[in-house]
């Protein structure tokens, strides 16, 4: 925590009878350099992470002068360095970057260093949540069938972890079984104000997720990065950023009964999404904060990577303190945060005045409706009311579904495992109505276009607000009470994300309604979210492929692009968790739940909606009799312990990790081999070909390898022929740690169209040189034997979504140098940097069709090893007839040092070799 100080900001802070260091922001005020009080509390605290480690090495007084006099209407072009207080790690991105810290180690001693010097510099925790997945459902003993299976599938990754948690530093690990990372870092590893060496400071972090801006909510400063900036940041590198413009969201009023804060934040993201904020800090202000609560603000803050800002910040206020009070903080940490954020001006009260931002946009809270959003994107919502000839509309026009009958006929085999029937299903198409008769489970009935075969209380967006849980419990039990229960045809579940969850559902007496609508807990992690939703039942899976069916998942998450939720599953609804109840009682989305019955009751009378729903007086009469900071002490005592599978893993220890050939799971990345002491020089890319050619919202889930393995696939074939059998596959998130694995997945999405090979969905392209049609992967071998370099042609918003380091590592194995997009997602145009990949983008009144490129073409990009950021730079296609297009692009390498990050081969090379040589 040395600073240099040269500002002379230092000061003393007094809490009770502690005493702490800290640096006085109002030092800068009184030397006339800036109006802080007018700043966004956001951009007070990178100024105050800038005054505090100022060096004059890393950070310079002109990155503070710059901060300090931040203009609103005006915003320099100027770039920053922040330096986090702490990085947090979710599973799917955690393996692979321990993997990369482990390959560092590894590379140190080859470049004869001391492999030590490699190590977390700042405290990282890194919380197991991805990797469960609904295998068993509406079942009471599905949680630890489900805990079984992943441990099954998981022991080798799992011991990997453990390893790296004795070998590193400042390096914890929250097991499986405990909950969903953003929600823990919530509820439990957040302090809001942290303390080092005896100085106090805000409490910031990046993390290898999108949706770690969650803790925005509590007034913590942070955003997802690619897990390459992460590993940066551990090994003691700032996050160089343009400094941000900052959009300011007023909120006023309150949500009218029936509304949730599910159908509040889908309302904000559409909004956001249409005023355009990518690269952008938001904050909300105005009268409504006063009201809310702290777990609506953070299922706002969750969703900024929907709505396509770098984050959604709340400031700290008096909810901040009472939240940290309910969830079991101490009070000596709470007073601590009180009296710094006061003394630093960064605690808002109702008096407070509005900071200068850059734009703004208004909200009544009490004009918010029940809403959904989908079939494809989280900005596209949907009132209630219209969601019936929505989803007609959407069959039509976007799925291409009219009134067509299907003749087709399949038999069903018998399922295997937990979801096995003692009954064989027949599908059988009858032209008589627009459907496939199933025998599932016992029960006969039709399965039709927009039935809802997935209804999931999922994803921590949502299981962090007791309100939305509650209600969706309060909900089930008023339906169970009039005779109401799920459709035969919907795979339900519940994954909460943290055990504090189950505690109040379970005192609450919610749990048993809930258990009796199918809604089992199944596990304590992302699940459906993040596409680990599971197999269909195989009666209803064969059905939906014998009568090509459009069937819909209705799911409480953040994300529902195509491809994501389930190989079988086209349309998917994000929801309210009671929503989610509401739509597995119906089995539909052909319904209009405001003016139809969802069902009828035991003497055949109609029951809607609104007779079921809850108010809102019910639901926090239920959270506030139900919920207890005990609660929360008692879970998180034992949060580092996990269950006694994760006690029962033995590893063997050492400073270098002892890498396995043979192993499946984890293999040492080439990214670091063979590599030169000093990076070679920045030159020209020469006779390029288009790899890959796609066009607009192209998502990391397109891109980088995610969901289950096909064993038809180079993924599959190469874990066949390393003697893997297809049951043991597990999915591609879960082999993350093994690129012979990955590098075959990326941009194999069941969903990708690459416009290279027409007709085709997943993984397929055209070898240019003799137009065979084949793999993305194998093209990629022809392509490297010739020595030829490849690039990417793209549209708009490249790589939206999550933070997927493989997108970018996926795309450097493959051989690609360059992406040509339109425009670019914030994260993974970084990520490509951090991997050595150069993103240039069309100029603004120019594309891929406006130029005439069709893909064939071979390319040269002009570079030279005096590379700027920002710079034209010109690309020549040559058609094969040897007619050429010249073109100018932009340049998005966006900053000096992303330059170098370039110019070394990507982040970790320029870290490995400073490392080195020092």
């Amino acid at each position: 925590m040395a600073s240099a100080n040269p500002f002379g900001a230092e000061g003393t802070l007094s809490v009770g009878d502690r005493e702490f260091k800290y640096f006085r922001l109002q030092k800068l005020a009184d030397d006339g350099i800036g109006q802080i009080d007018k700043l966004p509390y956001s951009i007070r605290v990178l100024l105050e992470a800038c005054l505090r480690t100022v060096d004059g090495f890393i950070v310079n007084e002109e990155d503070v002068k710059n901060l300090a006099t931040w203009d609103a209407k005006n915003v320099k072009k100027v770039e920053i360095p922040f330096k986090p207080a702490r990085v947090v790690l979710q599973d799917f991105t955690g393996v692979p970057a321990v993997v990369d810290l482990a390959a560092l180690r590894s590379a140190m001693v080859r470049m004869g260093g001391d492999p030590k010097k490699i190590n977390p510099l700042v405290p990282c925790d890194l919380v197991v949540d991805h990797s469960v997945q609904v295998d068993k459902f509406a079942s009471l003993s599905a949680l630890q069938f489900n805990v079984d299976r992943e441990f099954e599938r998981n022991q080798e990754r799992y011991q990997f972890l453990k390893w790296g948690q004795k070998a590193f530093d400042n390096f914890r690990v929250v097991p499986p079984a405990t909950g969903i990372v953003h929600q823990v870092n919530l509820e439990y590893l957040a302090n809001v104000v942290m303390e080092k060496d005896g100085v106090v400071f805000p409490d910031s972090l990046v993390g290898t997720d999108s949706h770690t801006t969650m803790i925005n909510g509590i007034g913590v400063v942070g955003w997802g990065v690619g897990g390459i900036e992460a590993e940066a940041v551990m090994l003691g590198q700032p996050i160089y950023m343009l400094m941000p413009e900052v959009v300011g969201f007023k909120l006023t009023g309150k949500l009218p009964e029936g509304a949730t804060a599910t159908d509040m934040v889908l309302t904000v993201t559409q909004m956001l999404r249409q005023h355009g904020v990518v690269g952008k800090f938001v904050e909300f202000f105005g009268p409504a904060l006063d009201t809310m609560s702290l777990p609506d603000r953070a299922t706002i803050a969750n969703m900024a990577p929907e709505y396509g800002a770098t984050m959604g910040f709340f400031p700290v206020d008096d909810e901040t303190l009472n939240y940290m009070r309910r969830t079991g903080r101490t009070e000596d940490q709470v007073a601590l945060v009180e009296a710094y954020s006061k003394e630093q001006g960064m605690f808002r009260t109702s008096d407070s005045a509005d900071p200068e931002f850059t734009d703004t946009l208004e909200l009544d809270l009490g004009t918010v409706v029940a809403s959904m959003a989908g079939p494809k994107r989280p900005q596209d919502r949907i009132e209630l009311t219209g969601m019936k000839s929505q989803w007609r509309q959407d069959l039509s026009l976007t799925f291409n579904k009219g009134s067509e009958d299907s003749t087709s006929t399949i038999n069903s085999m018998n399922a295997e495992g937990p979801m096995a029937s003692e009954t064989t299903a027949t599908a059988v198409a009858d032209p008589g109505f627009d459907g496939v008769e199933v025998n599932y489970d016992g029960e006969t009935f039709p399965l039709k276009h927009g039935a809802v075969v997935i209804a999931a209380i999922t994803s921590c967006t949502n299981t962090s607000n007791p309100s939305v849980m509650v209600g969706a419990g309060l909900l089930a039990r008023n339906a169970i009470e009039r005779g109401l229960n799920r459709k035969p045809w919907v795979k339900t579940s519940l994954a909460p994300g943290s055990r504090v969850v189950t505690d109040y559902l379970k005192r609450s007496g919610l749990d048993q309604s809930l258990d009796a609508m199918g809604f089992q807990t199944v596990g304590y992690g992302c699940t459906t979210c993040i596409g680990n939703s599971g197999p269909l039942p195989e009666e209803i899976g064969s059905a939906v492929e014998a009568g090509d069916l459009v069937v819909c998942s209705v799911l409480s998450g953040n994300r529902n692009f195509e491809g994501r939720i389930n190989q079988h599953i086209k349309a998917n609804y994000l929801a309210s968790p009671p929503l989610v109840v509401a739509y597995a009682i119906a089995g539909t989305t052909d319904i209009d739940l405001t003016t139809e019955p969802i069902g009828q009751d035991a003497d055949g009378n109609d029951v809607y909606l609104k007779d079921i729903w809850p108010s809102q007086q019910e639901i926090l009469e239920t959270i506030n009799s139900s919920l207890s900071p005990e609660q929360f002490r008692s879970e998180y005592d034992h949060a580092t312990e996990g269950p006694e599978q994760w006690k029962a893993l033995e590893t063997s220890g050492g400073d270098q990790y002892d890498w396995n050939e043979s192993s499946t799971y984890i293999q040492e990345p080439p990214f670091f081999v063979d590599m030169p002491v000093d990076p070679p020089a920045i030159t020209s890319i020469e006779d390029a070909r288009v790899l890959v050619m796609v066009g607009e919202s192209v998502t990391t889930d397109h891109i980088s390898p995610a969901g289950a393995i096909k064993p038809d696939s180079p993924a599959g074939k190469y874990l066949q022929d390393n003697g893997v059998p297809v049951l043991e596959f597990n999915s591609y998130g879960s082999r993350r740690g093994n690129d012979r694995v990955m590098t075959r997945g990326t941009f194999a999405n069941i969903r990708l169209r690459n416009q290279l090979a027409p007709g085709t969905e997943g993984g397929e392209t055209t070898y240019l040189p003799t137009g065979e049609q084949m793999s993305i992967y194998d093209a990629s071998l022809k392509y490297k034997e010739s020595g030829t370099p490849l690039v990417v042609l793209a549209g708009k918003e490249y790589g939206t979504g999550s933070s997927r380091d493989w997108a970018a590592k996926g795309t450097l194995l493959l051989g690609i140098k360059a992406v040509i997009a339109e425009s670019y997602e914030r994260i993974h145009r970084s990520n490509l940097i951090g991997m050595g990949v150069l993103p240039l983008q069309f100029r603004e009144t120019e594309n891929r069709e406006v130029l005439g490129l069709d893909g064939t073409e071979t390319y040269a990009i002009e570079l030279s090893d005096n590379l700027k950021p920002g710079e034209a730079i010109t690309v020549t296609a040559t058609k094969a007839d040897g007619e050429t297009i010249h073109f100018t692009t932009l340049c998005r390498i966006d900053t000096p040092v992303e330059v170098e990050y370039y110019r070394n081969g990507g982040i970790l090379h320029k870290v490995l070799r400073d490392l080195a040589k020092g």
